[in-house]
């Protein structure tokens, strides 16, 4: 008999995985872009601002100079605020004007597609980037809303509407991988 009072989740991506996907990643987004001084990652609240951290390390390790990053939280753009709820906004913090610039917006698991909808409507009052790409680290694939698809992914797997995906951090979470749970039994 099982204790079906614990949660149980799935490895999807263990500590070393995910080390090597972030290495693949880092080097994925520096073969699209044309220089790496244009670059500017925007972390999508909340584990999609750690997740650009992470990424702007390894980048910097790959190129020698810091990438500067910031923060977007599509909460006042999103179309579904009814059905998801109100939550306290994070505060959005990026360079004066985003023009010209080569924009990386990150998150850690794209689903219906809205939040990055609204992420990039958001954008919008920042000026007019040169490019907009987006990297997930899961990309929950059959539940697509919108017609966005993620440019760069560590792992595309295939979910129930009723299973949730977890990116844990050392950082924030004191473990790291990516877990496939079941929101059921979770709440």
């Amino acid at each position: 008999m099982t204790d079906q009072s614990v949660p149980q989740r799935v490895e999807i991506l263990s500590k070393e995985e995910l080390a090597r996907t972030l290495t693949r990643l880092s080097s994925q987004i520096l073969e699209s872009i044309s220089h790496s001084k244009d670059l500017l990652l925007v972390g999508i609240p909340t584990r999609g601002i750690q997740l650009a951290e992470v990424l702007a390390r390894e980048l910097m390790e790959k190129t020698g100079h810091k990438i500067e990053q910031g923060i977007i939280d599509p909460t006042f753009y999103r179309d579904d605020l009814v059905r998801l709820g109100t939550k306290m906004a994070s505060p959005t913090s990026l360079p004066s004007s985003l023009d010209g610039r080569q924009v990386l917006l990150i998150d850690d698991v794209i689903f219906t597609g809205r939040t990055v909808r609204a992420a990039i409507e958001s954008l919008q009052a920042w000026g007019r980037p040169q490019k907009v790409m987006l990297l997930v680290m899961v990309d929950r694939s059959g539940h697509r809303e919108l017609p966005i698809q993620p440019d760069f992914y560590g792992r595309k797997v295939p979910t129930k509407r009723t299973e949730t995906i977890e990116l844990k951090l050392n950082q924030i979470d004191g473990e790291e991988g990516v877990y496939l749970g079941d929101a059921k039994k979770e709440h």
